[in-house]
């Protein structure tokens, strides 16, 4: 190709270049054109074109930054961006005309496209030059930090700006990260440090925690408006970290406002804000947890040491509910149910009930008065509810064995006194704690409601036996008769008590009766455990007795008697002093007063005299004469304990035979681990005891030590 043509060439194409620069295109021949560029690119021209393109795009855009630069505040940013645009369409149309270019000698020589030299050429020139890349990061900066100081911005002009710092990296965001965004998370941080630190400084956390949600909104929305999608989790950690990583132990803990103030009150929209910012941080909720935490294991602190409500179980224990329930309807509300959260709530009240060794009995008593006959109002379904929270305190219970013991106790006082609300709720109640705690923590309490369902027909067989008896040996009595199970029963040992002749004849006949069914079988009277019916005479008026057994032997006395003094009726019923003491006194009490006594003192003494109170009143015909109260007294605690500790000590060794059984060889430590493991269900055994429990069993020869290491225990056949 002649050089003088290529050279005629080459003019024709700079000055079409010129033109569009001029932006005088409408008159050019594209077509020409690009037959000019590619008979250039064809006979080996490409390297002069490519380079002469470059020379005349690098002196046309060197006057558009002088243009740029001269430009005044008020149109600094719009000289850029109208410059930039202009730029970027001329860039199109001259790509264009040497697209065959592009396709040949671009790819052959592995350099920029044609609107990719473009976009450097601008860079270099306008974007990075030196009157116009410092004004341009300060004019962006300044207009943002205006916005956020709540002034109207052009944001369609910095949209225009970031994009173009975008597009200017060609396929990556170092000249927008360069020019812009680095500079912009570091101007960011510095603003919400100040503002952070000023704000928490004289608001409350309410207030701050709306300020930091109103903060983030702000920045998401400044992002989708006019930055970069690739900045928002940059300004997003900006954000966290200035406004909540940096001040949320001092937002957590604030005095009158903070964390303890919105549980105190039950504040669950700032609860909500408070978990959901402390969410974005590292360690936010561990803090948040550890103050929840402490105020809640206080809280019930105070509740099971209150001595207000030390001998008020049900007080005690709706004390307990009504916390529980404020805190679930929290975890609820506020944190979603949050599993870490409602592990941290578990382990606080498993702390504090177990605070109180009397927590399993009360707990026991509480739903002893909930399951008893007289809860008037109350619905299955309300029933249902109560007895499921009930069951969330039953969980924090380590010594469940002590709540068996009690519950057996309570349930046997209902059974036998008639007084269960309905069996249904009962079997209820046992099918709930089969479900947590299995059928061997709950297989006597069924065995109770069996014998009395044997017993209610043994009965109906003592009827007939009676029937065909002639004459009938008790006739003008009744006599109801449960037969127990002694495995099954919180039986004691039978207390003294001499029953009157006529008590003593019906005993013996169903002793004859039951002969008849299970020869060999010897029956023992727990007179402890039993009631009565009197119909007494009080001057011309007539009331029927619903009365302990022992107060009913204590009152038929007043049959032959009309004055008894207290050693008097020890000698005549044989029954023990405190048990006497206990059946007298709802015999004197105001609400019922069938008995006087003189002196008329709270105490008693062997000489003090009681009277059968012939001017008794009732408007009742049945009076039900309140029974012993429930509530064990500190001898007959102690008495349950030693019982529990005993039967504690057969299941810590049946449980280390039965690992040692399987695994006949293991260190102390594991055998422990393994121990307390098995038996967490029902209590927790310290290591201290099982030792002890080894020990007993090595001297018993079921296990013996390793004679290499005395922490290894070996199993004996």
């Amino acid at each position: 190709m002649d050089p003088h043509y290529v050279e005629n060439t080459w003019t024709l194409l700079k000055n079409a270049i010129n033109e569009i620069h001029r932006k005088n295109a409408s008159g050019l021949s594209f077509e020409e054109l690009y037959r000019n560029a590619y008979n250039m690119v064809l006979h080996k021209y490409g390297d002069k074109l490519y380079n002469n393109l470059k020379a005349v795009v690098d002196e046309h855009l060197k006057k558009v930054a002088e243009g740029v630069a001269e430009a005044n505040e008020e149109k600094f940013l719009n000289t850029l961006c109208e410059a930039w645009a202009e730029h970027t369409q001329s860039m199109l149309m001259i790509r264009d005309i040497l697209m065959y270019m592009d396709r040949v000698y671009v790819v052959n020589n592995n350099v920029n496209s044609v609107y990719d030299l473009g976009l450097i050429l601008f860079k270099e020139n306008v974007a990075r030059h030196l009157r116009i890349r410092p004004r341009l990061l300060s004019m962006i900066l300044d207009a943002i930090k205006s916005e956020r100081t709540g002034e109207v911005i052009n944001r369609a002009i910095i949209k225009n700006i970031t994009q173009m710092l975008v597009e200017l990296g060609l396929n990556s965001r170092s000249v927008y990260e360069e020019d812009f965004e680095k500079a912009f998370l570091d101007t960011s941080s510095s603003f919400y440090k100040v503002e952070s630190q000023t704000f928490i400084s004289s608001n409350s956390a309410s207030d701050y925690m709306k300020k930091v949600e109103g903060r983030l909104k702000e920045e998401m929305e400044r992002v989708n408006h006019y930055l970069d999608s690739a900045t928002e989790p940059k300004i997003k950690e900006v954000l966290e970290r200035e406004l909540i990583s940096t001040h949320m132990k001092a937002l957590v803990e604030m005095e009158g406002s903070g964390l303890v103030s919105m549980l105190k009150d039950d504040k669950i929209e700032d609860l909500t804000r408070m978990y959901h910012l402390l969410q974005r941080v590292s360690k936010g909720h561990d803090l948040m947890r550890q103050v929840m935490s402490d105020f809640v294991r206080e809280t019930g602190k105070q509740i099971v040491e209150n001595p207000e409500t030390q001998n008020k179980e049900n007080t005690y224990v709706q004390h307990l509910l009504d916390l529980k329930e404020k805190y679930d309807n929290i975890l609820s509300k506020a944190m979603g149910n949050d599993k870490n959260f409602q592990h941290t709530l578990n382990q606080a009240f498993e702390y504090f009930i177990n605070l109180n060794p009397r927590s399993p009995e009360y707990i026991s008593l509480f739903i002893d008065d909930k399951l008893r006959k007289g809860l008037k109002g109350v619905s299955d379904e309300e029933m249902e509810q109560t007895l499921d929270k009930v069951m969330m305190l039953f969980r924090f219970i380590q010594e469940k064995d002590i709540f068996e013991k009690y519950y057996k106790q309570h349930l046997a006082r209902r059974l036998l006194l008639g007084r269960s609300a309905s069996d249904d709720a009962e079997r209820n109640m046992i099918s709930k704690l089969k479900t947590e705690c299995g059928y061997q923590f709950t297989s006597k309490l069924e065995g109770m409601f069996q014998d009395m369902k044997q017993s209610a027909t043994s009965i109906e067989g003592f009827k007939s036996f009676l029937s065909s008896l002639e004459p009938n040996p008790i006739k003008g009595m009744e006599l109801n008769v449960q037969v127990l199970t002694t495995g099954f029963w919180p039986t004691q040992n039978a207390a003294k008590c001499n029953m009157p002749p006529e008590i003593v004849k019906c005993c013996d006949v169903f002793q004859k009766y039951y002969n008849t069914l299970h020869s060999g079988r010897r029956l023992t009277w727990q007179t402890t455990m039993g009631t009565g019916e009197l119909r007494a005479f009080f001057g011309s008026k007539r009331h029927e007795l619903n009365v302990s057994t022992h107060q009913m032997v204590l009152l038929l006395l007043f049959n032959n008697h009309d004055t008894l003094s207290f050693k008097d009726m020890l000698n005549a019923t044989g029954i023990p002093g405190p048990d006497l003491h206990k059946n007298l006194l709802p015999l004197l009490v105001p609400q019922h007063k069938i008995l006087t006594k003189n002196p008329p003192t709270k105490k008693f003494a062997p000489t003090d005299e009681f009277s059968f109170n012939e001017g008794f009143k009732s408007k009742l015909f049945r009076v039900k004469v309140l029974q012993v109260l429930q509530k064990e007294s500190e001898p007959e605690r102690g008495e349950t304990q030693k019982k529990v500790d005993e039967d504690r000590k057969h299941m810590i060794e049946a449980a280390i035979v039965r690992t040692m059984k399987a695994r006949k060889t293991m260190q102390h430590a594991n055998l422990v681990a393994e121990v307390t493991k098995q038996l967490s269900t029902r209590f927790r055994p310290s290591p201290v005891i099982i030792k002890k429990r080894i020990e007993s069993l090595i001297e018993r020869e079921y296990l013996e030590r390793s004679g290499t290491d005395r922490k290894v225990y070996n199993y004996l056949a």
